[in-house]
């Protein structure tokens, strides 16, 4: 890859769902200008040991599913709001009791966006650009309004006590069931 970039062919590389050993190594090759993996509410893994080693090499951030694969938008009430082939209804955090317990954060974050006049999504995209100036959030989404609303979180501006309380209620690993089914969990942050 580094050949790439020498060759005029690439400008930047960039890294996804690496582990610090890995990002070192890479960056001892070619400087890294990004790492992308997910990050949100209920995603913090990143805060241990990416974040201070991205920062450490002055490395951007790019977290992907900063609303929790759609689950932070309050969108899916239940299973039989995911659409039918779709890959969430395989994912552990979806599933039976992880489910329920993870709807009850969404509760908890939505009472917060409605105190601050914003809705769920702009809350969680506001928390997550509020981690760092290195932070450049990626959310999904196949619609014009639901764009225009992620933009509206760059408006969102959190009181050092808003964050606190987003804190104890989204504290790191509160998500239940993992990201990934077994095997595909066996390939993140390696």
């Amino acid at each position: 890859m580094a050949e790439l970039v020498t060759a005029g062919k690439v400008r930047y590389l960039g890294l996804s769902e690496a582990a610090p050993a890995t990002i070192r190594r890479a960056h001892a090759v070619h400087p890294i200008s990004a790492l992308q993996t997910e990050y949100s509410l209920w995603s913090r893994e990143p805060e241990d040991e990416i974040l201070p080693t991205l920062r450490e090499l002055g490395i951007g951030f790019v977290p992907y599913s900063p609303l929790g694969r759609g689950f932070l938008t309050g969108r899916f009430k239940s299973l039989a709001d995911v659409p039918e082939g779709d890959y969430r209804h395989n994912a552990p955090r979806f599933q039976g009791e992880n489910f329920e317990k993870n709807f009850e954060l969404v509760d908890r974050i939505h009472q917060i966006a409605r105190e601050k006049k914003c809705t769920a999504s702009q809350l969680a995209l506001a928390w997550v650009l509020e981690q760092g100036d290195d932070m450049a959030p990626i959310p999904g989404t196949k619609r014009r309004t639901y764009l225009e609303e992620n933009i509206g979180a760059v408006s969102v501006q959190l009181t050092p006590e808003e964050l606190r309380r987003i804190d104890e209620i989204a504290p790191k690993g509160v998500a239940a069931g993992d990201r990934y089914p077994g095997q595909g969990m066996a390939t993140v942050n390696r």
